[in-house]
């Protein structure tokens, strides 16, 4: 079993992520959870943080515990399709 991280130690999430992260009242694992990794990157691209695509992917992956670059193909397409309808 995997150990939980919280906060700053979220796999896949540095300290630039991070701090948008918390910009937008997100400061730990259980903050993430409840909201999900895609609202999460909703509200730090409405925040003004210039987010790419790779942020979406990393907190998916952070609440996965495994590397963002583990998603696969179809993962990565229902996130970005997610994203678009929520971001636009």
């Amino acid at each position: 079993m995997s150990e939980k991280r919280s906060g700053s130690e979220l796999k896949n999430i540095g300290p630039v992520s991070m701090e948008w992260l918390r910009a937008v009242g997100i400061a730990s694992r259980e903050d993430l959870e409840a909201i999900g990794s895609v609202e999460a990157y909703r509200l730090v691209k409405a925040h003004g943080f210039n987010a790419s695509l790779n942020l979406l992917y990393a907190l998916e992956a952070a609440l996965q515990e495994i590397q963002w670059t583990a998603l696969s193909p179809q993962t990565k397409a229902k996130l970005k399709a997610a994203a678009k309808a929520v971001t636009q």
